[in-house]
């Protein structure tokens, strides 16, 4: 499994221990930034991992800013991302489980490194449920379609 993750000034230190982590867990990840805490736009690097996602470059993604909901709005503008912000066991599960998320996002200035690891295996290891849920996600990609190239505006 391939794991595109990215971050901005303020999850740099969240996703260098998220890197580590994958790796021991036999995921590869890809990097694709930012490389310092130097400040950094996070929509350039949500845009990354989106589309290496939407792409299917890689199998899943996690995106880092300081709270997480900044990535969470700009990877949700790329077409065939779910991007789910991830705050407890019970998020994480239902990113997976009712939602079939394939970016989780966190908040480098609120998540520990324990708990973010945690978020992690569990939203890898449960599976999406289908039946219900794929109506509504079907729904999501209708509207996706229906609003592609900003027609709806």
């Amino acid at each position: 499994m391939k794991i595109a993750i990215g971050a901005d000034h303020a999850g740099f230190k969240l996703k260098e221990e998220i890197k580590k982590f994958l790796t021991v867990q036999g995921i590869e990840p890809l990097d694709l930034g930012t490389y310092s805490e130097n400040s950094v736009n996070y929509a350039e690097y949500a845009e990354k991992v989106a589309l290496a996602v939407a792409k299917k470059e890689t199998d899943r993604g996690i995106l880092i800013c300081g709270t997480g909901i900044g990535m969470s709005i700009a990877a949700n503008k790329v077409a065939g991302i779910r991007a789910a912000l991830v705050h407890s066991i019970y998020t994480a599960k239902m990113a997976s489980q009712h939602n079939k998320a394939n970016i989780i996002c966190f908040g480098g200035r609120v998540e520990s490194p324990e708990d973010a690891k945690g978020f992690i295996e569990i939203w890898l290891e449960t599976p999406y449920e289908g039946e219900r849920h794929q109506e509504r996600l079907s729904k999501i990609e209708e509207l996706e379609k229906k609003c592609k190239g900003g027609e709806n505006v």
